[in-house]
């Protein structure tokens, strides 16, 4: 027919041929039908999961909270893109090599005898102390005097010695082999026994000791994986947490693959906010996490309303008392202001308990403890088909220092239940009198600095109303103070212990001071016309480019830098 187009026989012949063999069910028909539905199948599947993760992001963040996340996210991008370029990256990598140079030149000394080989002879003991003791002396921030911020949390001579005493009665121990060292085993179990009761953990309760607070954490967060594993199904595990959290589960989540939702903590109060963490819990939620209290600030998050929560959605909640440690269970009865956060919440599975802090053990120890044996054994490795034998450890260690088990065991021992009382009385109660000192006792202070919401146990952080808060920082280092520099909002926190319990006063008294000569900086560069907050000092430096930078690579090989002249002989 003229002006219709027809298909030509040998073609219209062969796609009939494929249709009849398909009627007649030819496997080459029937495999590229099925094919065809696998295709359809998973992109189905794919669309399905990016919808479903769609929605999770709108209903956890909203599509205000969606978009900003985005843009956040793609500026960081592109400005890691620029500092990539040839000129720039160049650039970078001098500045970042003359920043690295800087902290060698503090930290690896260049008149220190160095031994980077194995003596052909070893050295007879006097020999050996000496330079142990010339090792000790070396220049550093005098922690003895109280003037470091944390980090040593008792340091008195008469336990220092029960503990060194303990060390070497159980120096080659090592509690992989119970058999052999069986005293190592009772300790151990004691301390966690101890660490349990203090907590109010119910009967049936269980737990394990560690190296740090860090792991801990991170036995806290397999455990909670490996449950939603067995227990669920979850492959895609997500966790939730305040943004004050430690960094420790931050880097749970990168270890073991567990996405991490960070929730505000905005101000007045800086703690979590427990509504925008319902809503951003969905099937693939394993852990929920509040702190008491967290590090930067020193809050106690509303760990009831999260127990609550957890309960309600059925999810895990993980409380981080390592810094609050043994101060925390004896604020009530110290006559001090508290708030629940134990096993006494029905909500609460696992704690975490750093006994190498205000449970004053040698460093090294720690805790993690489970509503439940169930939960403990979820942090368990057991290969029953090893050709070394059955093999079975409690975390990530194997082989572990029963010395520091024993040194601990005598530190609570030692110490007990009036001996911390009293330890919680000195500590929090110094902690009080310095807060009233910078809000009420002096003018200066109470005019400049601003409390970081209401700070409960031993840790306390300030910003700054019209001064650089690292310029303060910086002058407080150079009066011989060692405190701890914030970001995200810019402050300084210092923690407490026994040994700035004795000079808190002179804290107060040289923070005031140098308050005073900063403001006498800002007025005087005004006069020259340089603007205010000045900025020059290391803190200032370091925490001014990260704040500004959208892409924090520069930061991050700055770290690495420092990381590495750790090892530099």
């Amino acid at each position: 027919m003229p002006g219709t187009s027809r298909m030509p026989v040998s073609l219209r012949e062969g796609f009939n041929n494929v249709r009849n063999r398909s009627r007649a069910g030819s496997p080459l028909a029937l495999g590229m039908l099925n094919l065809d539905l696998a295709r359809n199948l998973i992109f189905f599947l794919f669309v399905l999961r990016w919808t479903r993760r769609v929605l999770w992001k709108l209903k956890g963040r909203g599509l205000i909270g969606t978009i900003v996340e985005l843009y956040v996210d793609l500026r960081r991008i592109l400005y890691g893109y620029f500092l990539r370029m040839p000129g720039v990256r160049n650039q970078v990598k001098k500045q970042v090599d003359e920043a690295v140079g800087k902290l060698q030149t503090k930290l690896v000394p260049l008149n220190a005898t160095r031994y980077l080989m194995l003596p052909k002879e070893g050295w007879d003991q006097d020999a050996v102390r000496k330079e142990l003791q010339t090792l000790a002396d070396m220049d550093h921030t005098r922690w003895e005097d109280g003037f470091v911020s944390g980090a040593v949390y008792h340091g008195e001579d008469e336990l220092l010695k029960l503990q060194t005493e303990a060390y070497g009665k159980f120096t080659v121990a090592n509690p992989i082999h119970p058999d052999v060292f069986p005293g190592v085993r009772k300790m151990e179990a004691e301390v966690v026994a101890m660490v349990l009761g203090l907590f109010n953990a119910p009967a049936g309760a269980a737990g394990v000791s560690t190296s740090g607070g860090t792991e801990s954490i991170l036995m806290a967060c397999l455990s909670a994986r490996q449950k939603a594993y067995v227990e669920r199904g979850v492959t895609e595990p997500e966790m939730i947490l305040p943004e004050t959290a430690h960094v420790a589960f931050r880097k749970a989540g990168l270890y073991f693959k567990i996405k991490t939702h960070l929730v505000a903590c905005p101000a007045p109060t800086y703690q979590a906010d427990t509504r925008a963490i319902a809503r951003l819990i969905n099937s693939n939620t394993i852990l929920l996490v509040g702190s008491a209290p967290n590090f930067p600030h020193g809050i106690i998050d509303d760990i009831a309303a999260l127990s609550k929560l957890a309960v309600k959605k059925s999810v895990p909640l993980h409380v981080d008392c390592c810094l609050g440690s043994f101060l925390v269970p004896f604020l009530s009865r110290a006559g001090f202001e508290t708030q629940p956060f134990d096993f006494r919440l029905k909500g609460v599975t696992s704690i975490s308990c750093d006994t190498h802090k205000y449970g004053f053990a040698p460093k090294g120890n720690s805790t993690v403890l489970y509503r439940t044996q169930q939960l403990r054994s979820y942090q368990y490795y057991v290969d029953p088909a090893w050709s070394g034998g059955v093999y079975a450890s409690p975390g990530i260690a194997g082989s572990r220092p029963g010395a520091l088990i024993a040194g601990c065991w005598a530190s609570l021992m030692s110490t007990g239940e009036d001996g911390y009382l009293q330890s919680c009385i000195e500590i929090v109660g110094a902690t009080k009198k310095l807060i009233a000192h910078i809000t009420t006792t002096s003018p200066v202070l109470a005019q400049e600095l601003e409390i970081l919401g209401n700070p409960l146990v031993s840790v306390i952080a300030f910003k700054s109303k019209t001064l650089n808060i690292y310029d303060i920082a910086d002058g407080m280092s150079a009066k011989g103070w060692h405190l701890n520099a914030l970001q995200n909002p810019p402050a300084i926190h210092v923690a407490l212990t026994l040994p700035i319990v004795k000079v808190w006063e002179k804290l107060a008294a040289d923070l005031e001071a140098v308050v005073e000569q900063e403001k006498e900086k800002e007025r005087a560069r005004v006069a020259e016309g340089k603007g205010q907050r000045g900025g020059g000092g290391d803190s200032a430096a370091l925490y001014g480019v990260a704040g500004s930078l959208p892409n924090k690579s520069v930061v991050v090989e700055l770290a690495r830098g420092f990381l590495d002249i750790l090892y530099k002989a």
